[in-house]
């Protein structure tokens, strides 16, 4: 598949959305990149893309963000779902608004925006959806609890959908990043402080902390997102592309040992990258 498709990407405005909506637009397909921050986008527009203010869990604005493209293009050939983010704090003190939250954005907006793309790639016989989980869709660490959950769901629920959608020739792909340098620490840092690093929980949350800044202040501890770009690229080219790529660092070692080895091994496994 080599002519150019029309696409969009959500969570276009950094990180592996960002670079992979560059990537797409220098290869010829004609990208809409969509994200809550328009301003952070202008460098789409430059490239040749198209930006949309787009905040998923917005049901007005999905739907005209989708009503734009159909009208601008008549058709929507792929559909990237990146838009998410990480909610770290433990179970007993994080609100319950904010794990709702977290799945808003993480699975309910990304599911919304799908079941809108859906009829019109039906209509066609054809499409790709690619869901951003993470390999944390398939392991855990502490505090992590709610974004797990919503990856964990977010996989099996692309399971699903492949299995609906294959008999109209619509593609459902899952990319599993590991380790990648986007603002994903960064993001997750601070609201796990201020959610449960003063109380019962503060020695472990701390202890997490300081091991997620060190981790991604380490020069080549985490991939660059252009390894995202290239996966979804090659997904996009690919007339039988896989049903899962797990990519990034750690990704693959991560999970052939949570398939290996017991949960409590797993446990001291995870705990002993926590604690050093």
């Amino acid at each position: 598949m080599n002519q150019s498709q029309i696409i969009l990407i959500t969570g276009a405005s950094s990180g592996m959305g960002k670079e992979t909506a560059l990537r797409l637009i220098a290869e010829g397909h004609i990208v809409y990149g969509a994200a809550r921050r328009v301003e952070k986008m202008l460098d789409l527009v430059e490239a040749g893309g198209h930006v949309l203010l787009m905040d998923v869990t917005d049901e007005a604005q999905v739907q005209a963000g989708i009503d734009r493209i159909i009208a601008e293009q008549g058709r929507i050939d792929v559909l990237v779902n990146n838009a998410g983010y990480g909610s770290y704090g433990s179970v007993e003190e994080t609100p319950i608004d904010d794990a709702r939250r977290q799945f808003d954005v993480n699975l309910f907006g990304l599911a919304r925006l799908t079941q809108l793309v859906i009829p019109h790639m039906r209509e066609r016989q054809s499409g790709k959806i690619i869901n951003i989980s993470s390999v944390g869709g398939k392991i855990y660490t502490p505090l992590g609890a709610w974004y797990h959950a919503t990856k964990h769901a977010l996989e099996g629920w692309s399971d699903c959908l492949r299995l609906e959608l294959k008999p109209f020739g619509i593609d459902v792909v899952i990319v599993e990043p590991g380790l990648i340098a986007t603002e994903f620490g960064e993001v997750l840092v601070d609201p796990m402080l201020e959610r449960s690093g003063e109380g019962p929980y503060q020695g472990l949350t701390k202890l997490l902390a300081q091991a997620t800044k060190v981790t991604y202040e380490k020069k080549n501890a985490a991939s660059p997102p252009s390894v995202i770009a290239d996966t979804i690229s090659g997904a996009i080219r690919a007339s039988r592309p896989r049903t899962r790529y797990a990519v990034g660092k750690l990704a693959r070692p991560l999970l052939f040992f949570r398939n290996l080895i017991s949960d409590r091994m797993f446990d001291r496994l995870i705990m002993s990258q926590v604690d050093r």
